[in-house]
């Protein structure tokens, strides 16, 4: 799924109500439906008290439309005007004196000084406020509003986005924006959905079609895509009958210390359930006996020192190579890594003290090779590479500026992963809380190398292997639960991660109604 920009979003909605013969009027009548159609379906005509909050622009005017829609099927409904500007858009004028049409119960107006309307817990706010065109700080008598909202803890219902959000921008203050338990965004979900400083404003979203020109949507380019089922399905390489283990390839992981070789167990049993054919471990000496008494699948090969890398001597021809899980980064690990890159031709994955070393050294980064590399930073190693940042927005362009100047793929590691592939950001959206726990970061690097091992192309490889592990934690947190959660069920969930590309969607069961008779 693409995530627009703003101003895709504008002229998207420009080009459609060309396309199809229809006014900027007709367009939002069609969205307001859509959010009114969801409530419907849901609320079953309740008499829940409904309480709609409209700004003075276009955002306010799809507000009146759900408002509008909402009185004529008998809903309890109050319409409030926020009256924060002396401007009015067209549309939100003419959807104004439609709802006036409609009801002896006119909205009521909202000032500076006016008093906020009794609001109780079983109520619905609709927010509808400000939508994406906001590029201004929110006025505090409006802020009083949120926290309005706040206090009488309804549910709220964001039309859009939540208020006060801007769709490139973090706030200044928290309670300058509406928090949101639902968000219905249209046509597009917005990036500001999945940062960390900004997706706490809404605990969930959707995504409604408004009908927005086909064309359009599919030939637009956009800065980022959303990484789920669907999109992994078009990746997927189905396996023939007749293969065997050296068609899947073969992965060589790189890494491991005195104390940290469960790191290289880790990232070798993620390669290998991922599904490469073959995979080679290059450890200091000290890695032997415990990787091979507990590890059959993986075959070995040891530096000469027992506790470190010191020289990366090896004489197969692997198809990929992961480096840097459990390394450490002594100063004779570094010359050895060094070495490595100088005369190395082959796709490498590097995490951990991989990417350690590469900021303890940067002249390591001229040797990394070019459009051949995959980087996967947790968020200080990151800071490590880029340096530090303001706010999210700034952390993607100082990655996007990194992953060009040194083309390579970079991995912001997190609740909503992020792949940075020069200009391209590509937003995973499976896993859960449960991965925040020591080696799950080495299971994905393995998983990463051994989809390249298998054929996949490296951005691919990439973007499959982060929704699998994601989709791995998310398919066994509900048995084990989050605190319990650890690296060795991501690898285990694999398998069902896989097997759930292809499950059908449950279909509800329709009960037939009893017509009286007996059998």
């Amino acid at each position: 799924m693409k995530i627009f920009s703003k101003e895709q979003i504008y002229e998207g909605d420009a080009l459609t109500a060309k396309k199809q013969n229809i006014s900027s009027t007709d367009l939002m009548e069609r969205a307001g439906i859509q959010i009114f159609n969801w409530l419907h379906m849901r609320m079953h005509g309740a008499q829940v008290p409904i309480h709609i909050f409209c700004g003075i622009g276009n955002n306010g005017g799809d507000g009146l439309v759900i408002a509008r829609h909402l009185i004529t099927h008998g809903y309890n409904v109050k319409t409030y005007i926020v009256n924060y500007s002396t401007s009015r858009s067209k549309d939100f004028l003419i959807n104004y004196d439609r709802i006036k049409n409609t009801t002896k119960d006119w909205p009521i107006l909202l000032n500076e000084e006016s008093e906020l309307p009794q609001i109780e817990e079983r109520d619905i706010i609709v927010d509808a406020i400000f939508g994406i065109g906001l590029n201004r700080p929110v006025a505090n008598w409006v802020v009083n509003i949120f926290d309005h909202f706040r206090a009488t803890k309804a549910f709220v219902l964001s039309v859009d986005i939540p208020s006060g959000l801007q769709t490139d921008a973090v706030p200044t203050s928290p309670n300058n924006v509406v928090n949101a338990g639902y968000t219905l965004s249209f046509q597009s979900p917005k990036l500001v959905f999945f940062l960390p400083e900004t997706a706490k404003y809404t605990v969930q979203w959707e995504v409604l079609d408004i009908g927005i020109d086909p064309e359009f949507l599919y030939t637009t380019p956009t800065e980022a895509d959303l990484i789920g089922k669907n999109e992994v399905l078009t990746i997927y390489k189905p396996r023939e009958k007749y293969s065997h283990k050296g068609t899947f390839g073969h992965a060589l992981i790189i890494g491991g210390s005195y104390g940290k070789i469960g790191a290289i167990n880790l990232a070798g049993r993620g390669a290998l359930s991922a599904g490469a054919g073959k995979v080679t471990a290059f450890t200091p000496k000290c890695g032997y006996i415990p990787l091979q008494g507990a590890f059959p699948e993986l075959m070995l090969i040891t530096d000469k020192d027992e506790e470190k890398l010191t020289e990366i001597n090896f004489d197969i021809d692997a198809n990929v190579i992961a480096f840097g899980v459990g390394a450490g980064t002594d100063n004779a690990s570094i010359d050895a890594f060094e070495a490595f890159l100088k005369t190395n031709k082959k796709p490498l994955v590097i995490d951990a003290d991989g990417i350690n070393m590469l900021a303890k050294r940067e002249s390591l980064l001229k040797l990394l090779p070019e459009r051949q590399t995959i980087l996967t930073p947790h968020p200080k190693e990151l800071e490590r590479l880029i340096g530090t940042w303001k706010d999210d927005f700034d952390k993607l362009q100082k990655t996007k500026a990194f992953s060009k100047n040194h083309k390579c793929i970079v991995v912001i590691k997190g609740a909503n992963t992020i792949t940075v592939a020069e200009d391209k950001l590509y937003v995973n959206v499976t896993g859960n809380p449960g991965l925040a726990t020591a080696g799950t970061g080495d299971v994905l690097t393995g998983m990463i190398a051994g989809m390249i091992a298998q054929g996949y192309d490296l951005l691919s490889a990439t973007v499959f292997a982060i929704y699998l592990h994601g989709k791995s934690a998310d398919l066994l947190v509900d048995e084990l639960g989050y605190q319990s959660f650890i690296a060795t069920h991501v690898v285990e969930g694999i398998p069902l991660a896989y097997l759930d590309l292809f499950k059908k969607p449950e279909q509800p069961q329709v009960e037939e109604e009893d017509d009286g008779e007996q059998d």
